[in-house]
């Protein structure tokens, strides 16, 4: 990630000095000011989430302590043990997985990384060969670079906090995207394990999946604009209300404390936002230096030339940079999208694009690296290229579904 920070730096200097020697003497006062904008920005966007921010810690909190995610997990794990055939083997480490992408699927992300590390050294345990990756760890890595989020809170905090009309109406074609991310992820990786996905749990659960979207997509497609829209935010509403009952349900029945307990994790959100600064900060200047010094625009001029000779629709271009940054970084990708929604508009064509391409897929290179490296995994095998594959089908999916919703 270092190399990428100081390389958008570095071309970004060498743009601006291109410029100068092109004649344009106001180039050098642009980038600077493009960077102080840049960092007056990240502390804004980082601060103006710090209430929302805390609203859903302390409802994710009520989740962790009633034991929702643990009740999720055990829903799940049928399906993980036919994907990842030796969980069958090894209840332990079947229990952690599960955990994790229950945790990931209720958007629990401080939950679920520990979790996932955990499984890892569970799988790890029973590796014939310590450095090099297993298949059911390749599997898992990949139903965690692509799996489906059902509560994807971070970017319709962004969207809300940058102002949309409705933060909920990119909910259906994100949640979409990364169903198509997942499944090509877990097909291809299956086909080179030689995984069956013709057993009829896994064709059943596919199929209910697949109808429900298709029903929820037809309704929104065949309804008239104006209408499809409202009813893609009304679907996206709809389930983050029924996420929060149903927090509060388990909380409930658990017979916690629901409002300590939802303090306690609102405290976290406080401290998170703050957190976020620096990070939003380095990216959010990296990137003013490249569109100020006209770099990001020429790379993105030359892909619009390209598409347009091809007769394709050029608006997607626009949202490109999240696509560029998603598989690298998580905080780079988060940038690129703010970045996109300040310069074009949070409800443009391209402003929405982005978010669904954020609630895509997940960073390919960090997963790889925190959770092979934590069991000291270096032959990676196929893992890495089927991860990417994954973010492709993933990115891909959010520009065309991108066009049918809102284009």
């Amino acid at each position: 990630m270092h190399r990428l920070f100081t390389a958008f730096f570095l071309i970004g200097i060498l743009g601006a000095l291109v410029q100068l020697l092109g004649g344009d003497l106001q180039a050098p006062a642009r980038v600077v000011s493009a960077l102080w904008e840049a960092a007056d920005l990240a502390v804004e966007v980082s601060l103006g989430l710090i209430g929302v921010l805390a609203l859903w810690s302390g409802l994710f909190r009520l989740a962790e302590q009633s034991r929702l995610a643990d009740r999720m997990a055990a829903g799940v794990r049928p399906v993980l043990a036919r994907l990842m055939p030796s969980l069958r083997r090894d209840p332990a480490a079947g229990a952690g997985v599960s955990m994790n992408l229950a945790a990931n699927m209720l958007g629990l992300d401080n939950a679920a990384t520990p979790l996932g590390l955990k499984a890892m050294e569970s799988l790890q345990e029973h590796n014939p060969e310590p450095r090099r990756a297993t298949d059911s760890q390749i599997m898992f890595l990949v139903l965690n670079t692509s799996s489906v989020t059902l509560v994807p809170v971070t970017v319709l905090l962004y969207r809300a906090q940058q102002g949309a009309a409705d933060p909920a109406a990119v909910y259906l074609p994100m949640l979409m995207a990364t169903t198509i991310s997942t499944f090509i992820g877990v097909i291809l990786t299956a086909r080179l394990q030689r995984i069956p996905l013709r057993d009829p749990l896994l064709i059943t659960v596919a199929l209910g999946w697949l109808a429900l979207l298709a029903v929820l997509a037809l309704g929104v497609y065949l309804a008239p604009p104006d209408l499809g829209n409202t009813l893609s935010g009304l679907f996206g509403n709809g389930i983050l209300l029924a996420v929060i009952g149903l927090f509060f349900f388990a909380a409930w029945r658990a017979r916690i404390d629901s409002y300590d307990c939802f303090v306690e994790g609102a405290k976290e959100g406080f401290t998170l936002a703050v957190k976020l600064i620096p990070y939003l900060v380095a990216m959010l200047a990296a990137i003013a230096m490249l569109r100020a010094s006209g770099v990001l625009e020429a790379v993105l001029s030359a892909i619009r030339l390209g598409a347009a000779a091809l007769g394709w629709d050029t608006r997607f271009v626009d949202a490109l940079p999240v696509a560029f940054l998603k598989p690298l970084s998580g905080s780079g990708a988060r940038a690129a999208m703010l970045d996109v929604m300040q310069t074009h508009g949070v409800d443009s064509l391209a402003g929405r694009m982005a978010a669904v391409m954020q609630g895509s897929t997940e960073t390919t290179f960090y997963v790889l690296a925190v959770y092979f490296g934590s069991v000291g995994i270096r032959d990676f095998r196929y893992a890495l290229w089927c991860g990417l594959a994954a973010d492709a089908a993933g990115l891909l999916a959010a520009i065309l579904l991108s066009y049918v919703f809102f284009g």
